[in-house]
């Protein structure tokens, strides 16, 4: 682990905690929802659809090419798209209209081209990630650029084959990156002028896809990630690596968040391992195998509730969707009614948003897959991949160039 200097860190959490008061009351937003699990808070949301679908309220179609997600804060949506090879941000108000659309610079132009991670908002400032590992700072009010870097060139980090995928996470006065170099493989920057707190050597492998997960535990926060073939477990706020675990992957894809729970981590990862359970020491300084389940793979989407992991896996033979139970990792139940995809959680139901433009309605049960209501989506352009959200009653869908917005 490479360090700036103690002084520097201590001066920098002891003024955020005296004098930048605002940012304490701040909460960013977050990769798959406000707990970062993929469950919203919403209630008094339709149990059943119409035959045609939940109402569309409105469709932004000039988004341009992407698969980042809709993430709302202060009244207003935030996504990205790519136009030529230029990435874009947008700021919608939530009735569809368009408040600015800025370009940021170069986005990913290669195969399954177009954005990828999802802006993280905090206050006044917006963060996003390109393809391209450039990771830079808006200011929310006039779209300006506060600062930047770049992961290859100010750091150590390089490119992986499908482009950088990560969405920024935020905590206090600090932001984490995984630029996945052989020495700055994960860092933290001072989130409001981009200068380096930590450097971690992690496993130095390339990063992997995956938006990390930060935990606290017994009153120390880790920050969970993967990259090409480990999942790592970091101290948040020393920059310190508190364990690595073996994770191998025919393709180095590790797109899906950890779900921590209860002092169990479980990872969705590739063909070759599967999915697995950990348990983390009453320290954090270590973790124990307690299961693996060798059907999960690299494009799984996976929420917990009530004891039993939902799944969606795509493993060549089956695209499907399934329950494991949490305990014990059994399978509970298997079904290929749907493609598989991205879920969430609100309100007692699943809404699933499917690699076959599927937009369903279900209700979790672990002895049976329980599609209630469906419908397909039929605006938009390419590929079905974007994680939706739901915020005060209304389900966004990013498909390629449009964003849908469903009265649920």
């Amino acid at each position: 682990m490479k360090k700036i200097s103690i002084l520097f860190v201590t001066l920098l959490l002891f003024s955020g905690c005296q004098t930048d008061r605002t940012t304490l009351t701040e909460e960013p937003t977050r990769w798959l929802g406000p707990l970062g699990n993929g469950i919203y808070p919403d209630t008094g949301l339709l149990k059943e659809w119409p035959a045609g679908g939940p109402e569309i309220l409105w469709i932004f179609d000039s988004l341009g090419i992407g698969f980042s997600s809709a993430v709302i804060q202060g009244g207003y949506l935030f996504t990205t798209g790519m136009t030529d090879s230029t990435g874009y941000l947008y700021k919608l108000n939530l009735q569809g209209e368009l408040i600015y659309r800025l370009p940021y610079g170069p986005e990913w132009t290669g195969s399954y081209r177009g954005t990828r991670g999802s802006p993280t908002v905090v206050g006044d400032k917006i963060y996003l990630v390109s393809g391209e590992g450039k990771l830079i700072c808006f200011n929310n009010s006039d779209g300006s650029i506060l600062w930047s870097k770049e992961y290859f060139t100010d750091f150590d980090g390089s490119n992986i084959m499908w482009g950088i995928n990560e969405t920024p996470v935020v905590d206090g006065d600090l932001i984490y990156a995984t630029p996945g170099g052989e020495d700055d493989n994960v860092i933290a920057l001072n989130r409001h002028t981009g200068e380096l707190v930590w450097s971690c050597k992690g496993e130095g492998e390339v990063s992997a896809y995956c938006t990390p997960l930060l935990i606290d535990h017994n009153g120390k926060k880790i920050l969970i990630t993967f990259t090409a073939a480990h999942l790592l477990g970091i101290d948040a706020v020393s920059g310190e690596q508190l364990w690595s675990e073996d994770v191998p992957c025919e393709w180095s894809v590790h797109l899906w968040t950890p779900i921590f729970h209860e002092g169990e981590i479980f990872y969705p990862t590739g063909l070759d391992i599967g999915g697995g359970k950990l348990k983390l020491s009453e320290e954090g300084d270590s973790v124990s195998l307690l299961w693996e389940n060798k059907v999960s793979d690299y494009r799984s989407s996976a929420i917990l509730l009530e004891g039993y992991i939902y799944e969606s896996f795509s493993d060549n033979t089956r695209l499907t969707w399934r329950c494991v139970d949490w305990k014990t990792g059994k399978e509970m139940f298997i079904s290929r009614e749907l493609g598989f995809g991205r879920a969430i959680y609100a309100d007692g139901m699943l809404y699933l948003h499917t690699s076959k433009g599927e937009l369903a309605l279900v209700k979790p049960d672990p002895e049976e897959f329980r599609v209630v209501s469906l419908t397909k989506i039929t605006h938009g352009s390419g590929l079905h991949q974007a994680q939706p959200m739901i915020h005060n009653g209304v389900l966004y869908v990013r498909h390629g160039n449009a964003m849908i917005a469903y009265k649920v």
